[in-house]
């Protein structure tokens, strides 16, 4: 027990010096299975976690284990077997959306749930936990577990391939495993559309209705395109109002946040917005990592962490693109029966891409510099206006996330003597940008540009 609690300990200090998704992807997992002699032993949980532990975080966990008041001489890291999860199973909605912890790795599409449309691969336990998604998966969560009562409407949006199928299918999948009994609906829109059309030909718009407005839990999947179909639009207006007035869970996905789509009636935008609206973000480095990895683990292959982390450079934005070179890659080798390696990846993945194979720490600070409409030499000097800290945050930000620099070297390219302010600002612009909507932005649009 004391072994546990000291480790729990360790565990604290970890999750203060690294990123969070870091913290989740590396750490979290982990326990200390032996600390005698000098000698430490940690479990995790796969081949890729003992690997990156080994190569980027062995000196920190010396160092945290020596405060903890461990004299390790020595650490080895042994896998034990686990079972597969996503990096947040707890059970208790408070605590899961206390935390706040959710970009999901896109499953190829399997035989539906009878009855529902909903694809029974999407589930919560395989979905890969991130900053750009995290308050998405606890409040999806929260609505598992108290469907309309918590966050009703739920309202997801973002770009394409980031998870927002897989993320409301898992919740109608949870909420269907607890209730059998409750009638969980899935549709995509252009599907209720196309439906639509077809009951008012047939002369059977009330069945239609009846359908849909008898649901229990309604996810209505890629809403904009909703736009512009006033007779639709509706018919979908009176079954929102049905299923709301009556407590059933209403769960929306979208490309946009609702005030964004144009020719969407001002009644569908307030009663959207009336719910919660949480914008999902694409994945950082480290959730990439870790949903080729895992994706990787479902196919039976252990990958080289360096192959890993070149798929995860070479593809910055799209999930299901990411997944798409993931498995040209597998299938590629399995063919020849041989070990998929950087090489292989860079040959047969960069044929049709157009990004710089070598990113450099001085392009991104250009970039960023250009972006904010500040002189270069602004964002490598002395100054602390305010006008030109923030700039030279992000360019820290960008470099510790795509280059993978170390806060020393992140200080240096920028001008700075002192590594803190590199971590300092790292963990800031990592936070506002949560909440930020306009610095997301912002960084999103230079990351585009460096490999445009």
């Amino acid at each position: 027990m004391v072994q546990d609690d000291v480790w729990q300990a360790v565990l604290g200090e970890l999750e203060l010096s690294v990123t969070r998704p870091a913290y989740l992807t590396y750490f979290k997992n982990t326990s200390l299975l032996k600390a005698e002699g000098g000698q430490v032993v940690i479990g995790v949980n796969n081949v890729f976690v003992k690997e990156t532990i080994e190569k980027k975080f062995n000196d920190l966990v010396l160092n945290t284990l020596k405060k903890q008041g461990i004299n390790a001489q020595e650490v080895f890291y042994k896998m034990t077997p686990q079972k597969s999860q996503a990096v947040i199973n707890d059970v208790d909605t408070t605590e899961q959306i206390k935390n706040q912890t959710a970009n999901s790795s896109l499953s190829e599409e399997q035989p539906s749930v009878a009855g529902s449309s909903l694809n029974s691969r999407y589930t919560f336990d395989n979905f890969v936990v991130g900053d750009g998604n995290e308050l998405a998966f606890a409040a999806c969560q929260a609505v598992a577990s108290q469907p309309g009562i918590k966050y009703n409407p739920l309202y997801l949006y973002g770009g394409v391939g980031i998870g927002k199928t897989h993320l409301i299918q898992a919740v109608g999948n949870a909420i269907q495993k607890r209730n059998p009994d409750a009638k969980v609906l899935y549709i995509a829109t252009e599907q209720f559309v196309r439906e639509f059309v077809m009951a008012l030909r047939a002369r059977t718009t009330a069945t239609f209705a009846n359908h849909y407005r008898s649901a229990d839990v309604l996810i209505v999947d890629d809403v904009q395109f909703l736009a512009g179909k006033d007779k639709i639009q509706e018919e979908f207006f009176h079954t929102f109002n049905t299923l709301h007035q009556a407590n059933k869970q209403i769960i929306i996905s979208s490309d946009k946040p609702p005030k964004d789509i144009a020719m969407l009636e001002n009644r569908l935008k307030s009663r959207f917005a009336g719910g919660m609206s949480i914008d999902m973000q694409a994945p950082d480095f480290e959730t990439r990592c870790a949903i080729i990895q895992t994706k990787a683990e479902s196919n039976q292959v252990n990958l080289d962490p360096e192959v890993v982390e070149y798929l995860a450079s070479l593809i910055t934005s799209n999930v299901r693109e990411l997944e798409g070179a993931l498995n040209q890659l597998l299938a590629w080798c399995d063919v020849r029966s041989i070990t998929p390696t950087v090489a292989i990846a860079s040959s047969l993945l960069s044929i049709n891409k157009g990004r710089p194979k070598h990113l450099s720490a001085r392009q991104i600070i250009e970039r960023t510099a250009k972006h904010f409409q500040i002189p270069l030499e602004d964002m490598v000097g002395p100054k602390r206006d305010k006008d030109i800290v923030v700039p030279r945050q992000v360019a820290m930000y960008i470099l510790h996330e795509e280059l993978r620099l170390s806060y020393p070297k992140i200080a240096h390219e920028l001008g700075r003597k002192d590594h803190t302010t590199a971590m300092h600002s790292v963990r800031k612009i990592s936070q506002e940008s949560q909440i930020d909507a306009g610095l997301r932005a912002a960084i999103t649009e230079i990351k585009e540009q460096l490999y445009a």
